[in-house]
């Protein structure tokens, strides 16, 4: 089990410097067009990290990637479609169709976390990679789960970070929160600016604060990539459809981990519980003070348990091989 780290240490070399490629597009399907970055030597572990609602592919720290890509991964970060640089989608969605959609009733969305879990796999056949560890935060997590219970072939590992099942019991948004989720956050950059440094300190890690300038900075940078207010209506009716994938996941047998903060107030720490339930074999880690967000202070905790979830998957492959080789039966 991953240890919990409260600061970064040194163990890694942080001098060794890091490849660190362009911003580029890769098409994955007619009309969608992914926005995605790389850390690291093209020919170490491929590690795909998938953020979550409204969230651009910059919300994985630089600092946070390039540990990853120091401890052996080729790290690939993207822009879900709806998101930054990628591509905007099409299909209104209204208030009132959230409400209906957060009630149960019907309601058809633009497109689903299963069209989500296609633009990840395409991304990969984009970069001619046939299997990759794979890591998400919040909704990036339920695409994460999705990408694993439809293509588990391509999935060598999986870390699904402060998500949730799909089942409605468990990983409940606090009802206090909604107003904040479904209020407009502005339409001067000041007040986007504003908006967002209420919303990060509503919903982060009471043990482990974030300045305002560093939270005004991030939304700087999410402002200057483009701002999709509809693309985030549309995440967000992706997320109140989707599906409880409960006995789905139980079919897996690939290595998981499971992290979530037990002070998370957007998904309720039972969807992670629920979802390292699920699993079979799956390791959970609960982290006392964290909320729904990544602290630079648990960094190297991250990178522990993504780095030994992908070392199970090592190990599972050796033996696999092994078995297989005439004499080792």
């Amino acid at each position: 089990m991953p240890r919990i780290r409260s600061r970064r240490s040194s163990s890694t070399s942080a001098e060794v410097p890091v490849a660190v490629s362009a911003e580029l597009l890769a098409p994955v399907s007619p009309g969608v067009e992914l926005c995605y970055q790389t850390f690291g030597d093209p020919d170490a572990e491929p590690l795909l990290l998938i953020m979550g609602l409204g969230g651009p592919m910059t919300w994985w720290d630089t600092e946070l990637c390039e540990l990853l890509a120091r401890s052996g991964f080729y790290v690939i970060r993207y822009d879900n479609r709806d998101t930054g640089r990628s591509s905007r989608g099409t299909g209104r969605v209204t208030r009132s169709m959230l409400v209906q959609a957060f009630l149960g009733r019907p309601v058809k969305p633009p497109y689903t976390l299963a069209d989500l879990a296609e633009d990840g796999l395409g991304l990969l056949d984009h970069l001619g990679i046939e299997t990759a560890h794979v890591v998400g935060v919040s909704m990036g997590g339920m695409i994460a789960q999705t990408m694993a219970i439809r293509a588990q072939d391509r999935v060598r590992s999986l870390v699904s970070m402060m998500s949730t099942t799909g089942r409605r019991t468990v990983g409940w948004l606090d009802p206090r929160l909604v107003p904040m989720m479904l209020g407009r956050r502005g339409s001067t950059l000041e007040e986007y600016l504003e908006a967002s440094v209420i919303g990060a300190a509503a919903i982060g890690s009471p043990a482990y604060p974030e300045d305002e300038e560093s939270a005004r900075a991030r939304a700087l940078v999410t402002w200057e990539r483009g701002l999709n207010p509809q693309g985030v209506m549309r995440h967000m009716m992706a997320v109140l459809t989707q599906p409880n994938r409960g006995r789905a996941l139980h079919s897996l047998r690939i290595p998981a981990t499971v992290i979530h903060g037990m002070q998370d107030r957007m998904v309720h720490v039972s969807g992670g519980r629920a979802t390292a339930q699920a699993i079979p074999g799956a390791q959970l880690l609960l982290i006392p003070g964290m909320g729904h967000n990544l602290p630079p202070a648990l960094f190297d905790t991250y990178r522990d348990a993504i780095r030994q979830t992908a070392d199970r998957a090592q190990i599972r492959a050796q033996a696999s091989g092994a078995s297989a080789t005439p004499g080792n039966g």
